[in-house]
């Protein structure tokens, strides 16, 4: 049996209640904070608009059925999400470069400049939460969270029936 490094088995219930119990406590305090920051800019963007936008940052502009394939959720879900991004000018529709018929979702320059603001923020609290750690812990604590939701995503990827809302 896989053992950690404290000599339990990975099948320990003991463990594995602990892990469950920690998993949700950090969604709650994760949900009750939105880890939105420090200063001025704390928790002033929720989850959903922060994902998209981040999201439409690294790929570029795309389609919402693209966007929320990237993202794991269903489209009426990025339509209902994306809707008052584009209310508040951070997101723009624009037509596809190659299929004028087709919309395509993008980041504007004033979303752009929010990402930006919003990510340094939520840097800077990291930073702050972390600030006790070393860089190996921080890097070891990152990987681990990585594949944490990695799984996640996977397990949920390979439960969810084509055309049924994942959020």
């Amino acid at each position: 049996m896989p053992t950690t490094p404290d000599m339990t088995t990975a099948s320990d219930p003991g463990l594995l209640d602990t892990l469950q119990h920690q998993v949700a406590v950090f969604a709650r305090r994760a949900e009750q904070t939105r880890l939105g920051g420090v200063g001025q800019v704390r928790n002033s963007m929720d989850r959903a608009a922060y994902l998209l936008l981040n999201r439409l940052d690294k790929e570029g502009p795309m389609g919402v059925k693209a966007l929320a394939a990237s993202m794991g959720i269903d489209s009426s879900t990025v339509t209902r999400q994306v809707a008052p991004l584009v209310d508040t000018g951070l997101v723009k529709r624009t037509s596809h470069p190659e299929d004028g018929r087709a919309v395509v979702l993008q980041l504007s320059p004033r979303g752009e400049a929010r990402l930006n603001e919003v990510r340094s923020s939520r840097r800077d609290l990291m930073a702050e939460l972390t600030d006790d750690w070393s860089p190996q812990e921080r890097e070891s604590f990152c990987t681990l969270l990585t594949r944490f939701n990695s799984a996640l995503s996977a397990r949920q990827t390979s439960q969810t029936p084509p055309d049924t809302p994942a959020s």
